[in-house]
């Protein structure tokens, strides 16, 4: 089944988080993750010249290896978190579309990530394996 990306957004969290929890090479490459440190992810979809919604927010709650949370969020500001990734929709699209890497999508400023950058570098396997499997979800970009 093929989800509307935003439109189905919470349906479309809960399989990535669902795929992620049943990836051994995530589980492997995010092993300490989160390991005295809050290692949950808000990721925003902003607003651009393709999408003129609203900005949507997602909460991945990653821990070890391990997805302990994954859903659609109203309001940020009731979510605790340490990392935010946040980024245009299409560059969003373009990430999942495998156009664009995740560390090269931080680096060339296409995307903008709040938290301890070294945590980020030190785990980057692990931001690699994330955005592969989010790649495995069918989604229709409506967009």
């Amino acid at each position: 089944m093929a989800y509307e990306f935003p439109t189905d957004g919470d349906a479309w969290i809960s399989e990535y988080g669902d795929l992620l929890d049943a990836n051994d090479d995530y589980d492997e490459a995010g092993a300490g993750w989160g390991d005295g440190f809050n290692g949950d992810f808000l990721f925003v979809v902003e607003p651009d010249a393709a999408y003129d919604g609203e900005e949507v927010y997602f909460f991945l709650g990653l821990e070890n290896g391990a997805c302990t949370a994954a859903y659609e969020v109203d309001d940020p500001e009731t979510e605790e978190y340490g990392f935010v990734f946040r980024g245009p929709y299409s560059n969003w699209k373009q990430l999942f579309e495998g156009n664009l890497g995740p560390v090269d999508g931080m680096m060339s400023g296409a995307f903008e990530i709040e938290g301890d950058m070294q945590k980020i570098l030190q785990y980057s396997e692990a931001a690699v394996e994330m955005t592969e499997t989010g790649r495995d979800i069918e989604t229709n970009f409506e967009y």
